[in-house]
């Protein structure tokens, strides 16, 4: 398995689309299947942020993370930019590979100078406080109350 940018791999842009759609439509307003879809084609033009990450096995797709400099207007006074779109299909959950990804953003971020990169989670809080990440704040995403979470990222020798 490996984790690459999308931008060698944007074939694979639709099919995120519609993963993170069906997993995420009811916390944004106005975001379409149509708009997702779009966002993910342009992040796969570039290495630099905001771009997503995917996860390999051979070529077939087994999840996606994000780094955006925005990912809820709602929560942007908290900071940016944002680690987004943490998804593995669920056949592959539970095997270590969404702290890869997490893990592979902040790097990500590391390399791009960024000192301090945000999150919010509705319900994963203790995954991510197990991976060095700090709550900062609670709030409301369209009715649903979510964890706001930063962390400092650090770049890694090799």
């Amino acid at each position: 398995m490996r984790i690459d940018y999308l931008e060698n791999h944007p074939g694979h842009a639709a099919t995120l689309a519609g993963w993170h759609h069906a997993e995420w439509k009811d916390l944004y307003a106005d975001w379409t299947l149509s708009v997702a879809t779009a966002e993910l084609r342009d992040q796969a033009t570039r290495k630099t942020l905001p771009t997503t990450l995917v996860l390999l096995d051979g070529e077939e797709l087994l999840g996606s993370v994000s780094v955006v400099m925005e990912d809820a207007p709602e929560l942007q006074s908290h900071g940016s930019p944002w680690l987004a779109s943490l998804y593995v299909v669920e056949d592959a959950r539970g095997q270590g590979l969404g702290q890869a990804l997490v893990e592979a953003a902040v790097e990500l971020a590391a390399l791009n100078d960024v000192p301090k990169l945000h999150l919010f989670t509705p319900e994963h809080e203790a995954f991510y406080a197990d991976l060095g990440w700090e709550a900062i704040a609670d709030a409301d995403l369209r009715g649903t109350p979510v964890t706001v979470m930063a962390i400092a990222p650090v770049r890694h020798a090799g």
